[in-house]
């Protein structure tokens, strides 16, 4: 081998180009900084220890030696496009025809080692830098580090290849992760650099796709941050507590650094951190803040330890690793000495004796890329052994591959598939992706204050995480939350904040309307009101005015005692059906009135019975025909009285009419109108129930109820009712027109004390039921007042024009015998000689009328007994 500046050549029949970053970025124009031991050192190594093992492999590529041009990048993608274009110089052709030598002849010039493909980069903003040139020299190139989703590109970048899943995998596993711990309101922090904002947009891409997460603020960390950056890039997250999850696609400095920051601001344990694989399970970002990185999430792409490289590794010394030109940098700083006097380390305590041993003089643990690495040079291993088994005939190099063709060296790298290293098998798409496979790390510490990264899950396409086994901060196992807005409770739909669609303000359901989604509510059907969640919706209940009510109890109470007393009044009349008081009284019409009285108080019954087509029914037929028997009889009494007095005045034969007969005959003809308008009311519409939903659909939906009724509208009340008013109203008429008939002639003045109080009671009804039309307790009110009417109404005319009777009957029989009959005439004469004692009492002087009035009438005996005066008998 043999010594270059700034890379290392391996001789080979087949070179492969290799770039890693040996050391960090330098500062203030500085291209290099310091030696990276892990990531420089250990992945270098593990491509020459792969190598080493190829050409020792008597199957793969036999008789093939494969060599190596190695380069430092030093993480900075512009070094490494200069670096790589070490690998293009075999392809560029050299012009020499101006040159010559001193004496004259054309320069010889060395010719190059041709590069067929290399390995590398790192850093995915080197790898894109180094990819542009490759691609126009057609040179394959395979990362083992590189997991920007910009690089899946097939056009732009379609000579790259890589063994480790791009970051659209990851971006992918950490919003499961996401997902998965209920967080829906994140913050994104990237270092400035492909890796770092493509991974960003990868996620950012699919929480848009997905709509489950929203992303609070997205931070970009600066390539060269100022003093206090890092201070206000936590500040900044802090403007929305609320996302304490933070999504970071930052390098290691990076990552060291905010978390410091966060140390520094008191804000340790607040953020819950999702780190992509740049974080991985590595220890030199956390050390001196661990409270600040407790609980944080990790990303690695799938690995195992290669226990052979160890082994390779640990027995590398000065002597024998001569090959790296970086090793004697590398043992300088792995065991804190000095190298003679031209050593990279100035001020070291100790010189190196050479003699140091890597894993005993010093911490040893494999870096994470070490499989990676090594897998990238066997897929390219493996597709030279296919290349070269198809090409050539026997062992060795043939001629056929001496002038490689770079297209169809990558088709055959693009179809390898073998277990590498890790014994995980290696394979590529059609975009050079290899397949996504991660392990989940969490930070934590346990009760020793030792700290580790626990497997916590891994992710191989879908995530499988094990939530028993997470821990935050102090031993808290409770799962934290990073949500804009807590979740709305049942019965409340959430009220989309614009442009923030994870955070929202909870509006409840109001009224009759339900929870039809979580953002709508809809009004439930007019029969139905929301249930107790306000999830959905059930049916209002149903009632009717029940027998135990109040309501009911008290009209029942007095339809009772007013039926037992009319059935007592009927019967009393029914024994003493021939004495002078039932027959003075009109047997027929008192039987008419008492059945018109009974009816009254009966109706009480329909009207609160539980609707259904019969009691609908007698509710129409009866409504209105127990009033009506009773005004009609009464009317046609007072007309008669009338008739009686008023053809006195002018003749004195009788009037038309006035037997028993003629009344009942007009008596039901006033009922008939009434019967017929019931039939009227049947044909156009047959009785039916219905649910009044309106009737008691209060403001609360809780007391909302809906009321079976029978179809009988207020109009339908007033129709079937004011017939029997009018007869009512009429016969009041009739009875302020009798007024002056004596006392001792029929019962004109109780039937119109009867009328007078009857009217008064239905002008007190009218307001008090059609006045309630809006109360919530409409139906009890109507009901009760409408049925306390008709049985007060029946009250007062069985009080006035019966009980006297009956109290006379049982009470008094000696006044129940007959008296003398008078001539039609004799009546009328009195009759007539009263009222003008009665006019002429309030004209004149006491004492002047008596002498007046006497001269034309025969003396008769005084009594002072009420006389019961029968003219029932007398012809029309």
């Amino acid at each position: 081998y043999r010594i270059h500046a700034h890379s290392i050549r391996l001789d080979g029949d087949i070179i492969l180009g290799g770039l890693f970053p040996v050391h960090a970025r330098g500062e203030r124009g500085v291209p290099c900084g310091e030696l990276k031991k892990e990531k420089g050192i250990h992945r270098l190594e593990a491509m020459l220890f792969a190598i080493d093992l190829i050409n020792k492999d008597p199957d793969l590529l036999p008789n093939v030696t494969l060599g190596a041009r190695v380069l430092d990048t030093c993480s900075r993608d512009t070094y490494a496009l200069e670096q790589s274009l070490t690998f293009v110089q075999a392809l560029i052709e050299r012009d020499g025809s101006d040159v010559r030598c001193a004496n004259g002849d054309p320069p010889i010039f060395a010719k190059p080692d041709k590069v067929v493909g290399v390995i590398g980069a790192a850093a995915s903003s080197v790898s894109i830098m180094v990819a542009n040139i490759l691609r126009l020299f057609k040179i394959p190139q395979v990362s083992y580090a590189s997991t920007a989703p910009e690089l899946s590109d097939n056009v732009r970048y379609d000579f790259f290849s890589r063994v480790v899943p791009p970051d659209s995998y990851q971006a992918q596993a950490m919003m499961d992760i996401v997902t998965a711990m209920g967080w829906n309101y994140v913050s994104t922090l990237a270092s400035e650099g492909n890796y770092g904002e493509s991974g960003v947009e990868a996620f950012i891409h699919i929480s848009r796709e997905s709509g489950g997460v929203c992303i609070a603020q997205s931070v970009k960390v600066p390539r060269e941050p100022r003093p206090g950056e890092f201070d206000k890039t936590i500040q900044r997250l802090m403007e929305t507590p609320n996302a304490r999850a933070v999504i970071m696609f930052a390098n290691e400095d990076d990552i060291r650094r905010i978390l410091d920051a966060a140390k520094r601001n008191n804000q340790s344990g607040h953020f819950l951190w999702v780190g992509s694989d740049s974080w991985g399970s590595k220890i030199s970002p956390v050390v001196g803040q661990e409270k600040a990185a407790e609980g944080a999430i990790t990303i690695l792409p799938k690995r195992a330890s290669v226990d052979a490289f160890d082994r390779y590794f640990r027995s590398r010394s000065l002597s024998n690793n001569r090959r790296n030109v970086w090793f004697a940098e590398f043992w300088e700083e792995n065991f804190g000495c000095k190298l003679g006097m031209h050593g990279k380390k100035p001020g070291s305590p100790k010189k190196c004796t050479g003699l140091e041993k890597v894993g005993r003089d010093s911490t040893y643990e494999q870096e994470g890329k070490v499989q990676f690495v090594m897998d990238a040079v066997y897929a390219v291993a493996h597709a030279l052994h296919r290349m070269h088994r198809d090409r050539c005939s026997g062992p060795g190099l043939c001629a056929a591959m001496a002038n490689m063709d770079g297209k169809e060296l990558l088709s055959f790298i693009r179809a390898v598939n073998f277990n590498g290293s890790a014994g995980t098998p290696v394979t590529f798409n059609e975009n050079g992706d290899a397949p996504g496979r991660y392990d989940i790390f969490q930070y934590q510490i346990n009760n020793q204050s030792t700290t580790e990264y626990k497997v916590i899950g891994q992710w191989t396409n879908q995530l499988h995480l094990n939530m028993e086994a997470l821990q935050w901060a102090s031993g808290d196992w409770s799962l934290p939350g990073s949500v804009c807005s807590l979740p709305c409770r049942t019965g409340e739909r959430k009220k989309v904040v614009k442009g923030a669609p994870c955070c929202w303000h909870c509006e409840r359901c109001e009224g009759y309307h339900f929870q039809a989604s979580q953002f709508t509510c809809e009004l439930c059907s007019y029969e139905q009101r929301p249930d107790h969640n306000r999830t959905g919706c059930q049916p209002i209940p149903i009632i009717k005015l029940e027998w135990s009510s109040p309501w009911a109890v008290v009209p029942v109470f007095i339809s009772v005692l007013g039926i037992i007393a009319t059935t007592f009044v009927i019967l009393t009349f029914v024994r003493h059906n021939d004495t002078p008081i039932v027959r003075a009284a009109g047997r027929e019409m008192s039987y008419v009135l008492l059945t018109g009285i009974f009816l009254c108080y009966v109706i009480t019954f329909p009207m609160i019975a539980a609707p259904d087509v019969v009691v609908c029914s007698f509710r129409r037929i009866f409504l209105g025909l127990g009033m009506c028997f009773s005004n009609a009889a009464l009317l046609t009494k007072t007309n008669r009285i009338h008739r009686i007095f008023e053809q006195g005045k002018k003749a004195v034969t009788a009037p038309r009419f006035i037997s028993p007969t003629s009344q009942l005959f007009i008596t039901f003809f006033l009922i008939s109108l009434q019967l017929l308008g019931v039939l009227i009311w049947f044909a156009a519409d047959p009785p039916h129930t219905f649910v009044d939903f309106g009737e008691q659909r209060t403001q609360d939906p809780e007391r909302a109820r809906g009321v079976l009724k029978c179809d009988i509208s207020d109009l339908s009340l007033i129709c079937s009712l004011g017939y029997s008013i009018l007869l009512m109203v009429t016969c009041t008429v009739y009875a302020i027109k009798t007024r002056g008939v004596p006392e001792t002639f029929n019962e004109a003045k109780p039937i119109g004390f009867t009328m007078y109080t009857t009217c008064i009671i239905w002008l007190a009804f009218i307001p008090i039921f059609f006045g309630t039309a809006q109360s919530a307790e409409r139906m009890y009110i109507q009901t009760a007042t409408l049925t306390v009417s008709l049985s007060l109404s029946a009250s007062v005319s069985l009080g006035m024009l019966y009980m006297p009777k009956v109290y006379t009957i049982l009470l008094h029989p000696e006044l129940n015998v007959p008296k003398r009959k008078r001539s039609f005439k004799a009546i009328v004469t009195v009759a007539t000689m009263t009222s003008k004692l009665s006019q002429l009492a309030a004209e004149r002087p006491n004492g002047e009328v008596k002498t007046e009035l006497c001269e034309g009438v025969e003396p008769t005996v005084s009594s002072t007994k009420t006389t019961y005066v029968s003219y029932t008998n007398h012809a029309i």
